[in-house]
């Protein structure tokens, strides 16, 4: 793979952060309503918003935002501008910029709370320059690329006193509520395995990249867009949807879906950092007896097994399958029920009897189903108002409350229990790119592949894999010249 840059440069994330120096600190002391100027609405009141990343689920969050009724979409911005025309042509009053650092250099005396929505691979480039000029930020799922990332952006929150929450709604929905009400109640006793599952990808995976370069189109900026990523000519078929299956851009199924599925499980038993992971995937043959490979591109299919303390020091294995995969049916489901929603879904096992839900935690019941009307516990787990449509006015009105409010306090998921999340989420991609880890073998053509058929052991407070140093090259991805964190 390429690394050297662009031929079109960039300007340096230092240079932007030095230049808007003195504006932070006026930011940091000068009123709120000075800077916004006559007119101006305070932030008690309305709040002011920009969105990064503004097609597609862009689109949506932006609206999601908006609905609230407390929020001025007052700056799009997007490096493609037919992504943009939508946001653009229904907020006509806000204006519009190609690059973030522009934006926020000029306009972050303006601006309250930031949203992104990009590709992963430049979230949390984003995130950070809006945090660190004290903009609450909302970010879509995975909330990084990188596990390094993830920390990072998490010691930020609590560094600059922002509010932040990640786009998996699901963690504002009523079904792991209801989970955290079951298991607290002890009605599956301690928990020992959880299985989750996907029938994503639903974009190419297991495959090389194009030979044939193309000319970029004229509504987008290709180096832009690149960012953090090192730089290749453009090539059809990756704008706007199919960057997710490779690894310089994406997070492959399980970027896409873990948070999603993984999250109630994650909520319910409380858990921290993995402390083991090995995984399987599937393979994509070429020719007879010929196994193609593509490390650039994520695998077709996946099992990956993580390995979790409980809170009360139990072992929890858990297990995440996609490309199709799927566990095997609960021997208390009936022939004829479906497991999860059918593509998607998660089960729960305890030591007294198991739960399953379907995406976002949606339709809990427990097993078998029939129990699900015959057990009532109380409710003693805050509800978010509207649920999952809540998720976007929670943020707004924890944005305007402030750092360290009640509404702050009761957010689905900021930042303190996203990021640990997402890390745990990146470890399944850690071990499944160490699967692909290659060393010659002495012969020509011959290799070894040191990282499959192991179980990685996981210093998680660390971040550093300590049974096999190849695998810890992907907790931190390199950056291309002129972008840093």
């Amino acid at each position: 793979m390429k690394k050297d840059q662009s031929p079109k440069q960039n300007n340096s994330r230092r240079d932007f952060l030095k230049s808007s120096a003195l504006a932070v600190a006026g930011f940091y002391l000068v009123p709120r309503h000075v800077l916004g100027g006559p007119g101006y609405t305070a932030p008690s009141d309305m709040l002011n918003v920009a969105g990064i990343g503004v097609g597609g689920m862009g689109y949506n969050d932006v609206t999601g935002v908006y609905k609230s009724g407390k929020a001025n979409i007052a700056y799009l911005c997007d490096v493609d501008d037919r992504r943009a025309a939508k946001a653009r042509q229904e907020h006509p009053k806000a204006k519009y910029y190609k690059d973030y650092r522009e934006m926020l250099e000029k306009e972050h005396g303006n601006i309250d709370a930031v949203i992104i929505s990009t590709p992963d691979h430049n979230h949390a480039v984003q995130a950070m320059a809006a945090m660190q000029l004290g903009k609450h930020v909302y970010v879509q799922k995975p909330l990084t690329h990188d596990i390094y990332e993830a920390r990072k952006l998490t010691e930020a929150a609590e560094e600059y006193k922002v509010v932040t929450q990640m786009g998996n709604q699901g963690s504002s929905g009523e079904g792991v509520r209801q989970m955290m009400e079951w298991y607290n109640a002890g009605i599956i006793g301690e928990a020992h395995t959880v299985r989750c599952w996907t029938d994503r990808p639903v974009w190419p995976q297991g495959i090389p990249w194009p030979q044939e370069s193309k000319p970029v189109p004229d509504e987008l900026d290709w180096d832009l867009w690149l960012g953090t990523a090192p730089y290749r000519e453009y090539v059809d078929g990756l704008v706007p949807f199919n960057w997710r299956g490779w690894w310089d851009y994406g997070t492959g199924a399980l970027g896409d879906m873990a948070c999603h599925i993984m999250e109630s499980p994650f909520r319910v038993l409380n858990l921290g950092y993995p402390t083991e992971a090995e995984c399987s995937v599937g393979s994509v043959y070429v020719d007879e007896f010929k196994r193609g490979y593509f490390p650039d591109s994520c695998p077709p299919s996946s099992h990956v097994t993580l390995n979790f303390k409980g809170e009360k020091g139990q072992d929890i294995q858990f297990h995440w399958m996609d490309g199709g995969i799927q566990p095997t049916r609960p021997e208390e489901l009936e022939p004829n029920e479906t497991m999860g929603d059918g593509g998607n879904g998660v089960i729960i096992e305890g030591t007294k009897g198991k739960m399953m839900a379907s995406t976002y935690g949606r339709d809990p019941r427990l097993l078998p189903t029939s129990r699900t009307d015959e057990v009532n516990v109380p409710k003693t787990v805050a509800r978010v108002e509207d649920g999952e449509a809540g998720h976007y006015k929670q943020w707004v009105n924890a944005c305007i409350a402030g750092h360290g409010s009640e509404e702050f306090n009761n957010l689905s998921s900021p930042f303190s229990i996203a990021g640990p999340l997402t890390e745990s989420v990146l470890m399944g991609n850690l071990a499944i790119r160490s699967y692909d880890i290659r060393k010659p073998a002495g012969q020509e053509g011959r290799y070894n592949y040191p990282g499959r058929h192991i179980k990685l052991l996981w210093d998680g407070d660390n971040m550093k894999v300590t049974n096999f140093d190849d695998a810890n090259q992907f907790v931190k991805r390199e950056y291309r010249e002129g972008w840093s964190l």
